[in-house]
C-alpha cells in the first residue's frame, strides 16, 4: 500500500511539496446525484422555485466552490484553474452533477472538482429543503483524472 502524502514520518499533517514537479497540463472530472421526489422535479424543470433558477445557482456555486477549494480543504495547494464547468442533468430520479476542472500546474485538480459537484449537490438540497424532506445527496465520485506534458 502507498503512504500518505499529506503526514510527515512522526504521522503529523502537512504541505505536500510540490516545488520540484514538473508543471503539465492536468484534469479532472467528478460526479454526484441527488435524489429527489418527482414533484421537486417539475418544480425545478419548469422554474418555479421560489428562491430562483436552481441549476443555473447550483452550477454558478460548484465553479464558485471549485475556485475555493484551498481555502476549505487545509492541505490543497492554491492554483491558478484554466477551465471550470459544472454541469446539473434532470433525470426521472434526481439530478446529476458533473464537473470538469483543468489548469497548468505541479498538482492535479480532483479535489477542485469533487468539491465542486458537492457544493454545487448542497446548493440543490438548500434551494429545495422547503418542499422536499426526503432529498438524499449520493455518489460522490472522481471518474476522471489526468496528466499531459505541455508541448
Amino acid at each position: 500500500m502507498n503512504e500518505l502524502s499529506h503526514t510527515n514520518p512522526q504521522g503529523k499533517a502537512r504541505m505536500v511539496d510540490v516545488g520540484n514537479k514538473i508543471p503539465e497540463n492536468r484534469s479532472a472530472i467528478a460526479s454526484g446525484f441527488i435524489r429527489l421526489k418527482a414533484e421537486t422535479l417539475t418544480l425545478i424543470a419548469e422554474n418555479l422555485n421560489k428562491k430562483g433558477d436552481v441549476l443555473a445557482i447550483a452550477e454558478i456555486a460548484g465553479i464558485q466552490a471549485a475556485k475555493q477549494t484551498s481555502g476549505l480543504i487545509p492541505l490543497c495547494h492554491p492554483l491558478l484553474l484554466s477551465k471550470i464547468s459544472v454541469t446539473c442533468n434532470v433525470g426521472q430520479k434526481g439530478i446529476t452533477v458533473v464537473a470538469e476542472v483543468r489548469c497548468t500546474g505541479q498538482t492535479g485538480v480532483e479535489m477542485e472538482a469533487l468539491t465542486a459537484v458537492s457544493i454545487a449537490l448542497l446548493t440543490i438540497y438548500d434551494m429545495c429543503k422547503a418542499v422536499d424532506k426526503e432529498m438524499v445527496i449520493e455518489n460522490i465520485r472522481l471518474l476522471e483524472k489526468t496528466k499531459e506534458p505541455i508541448h
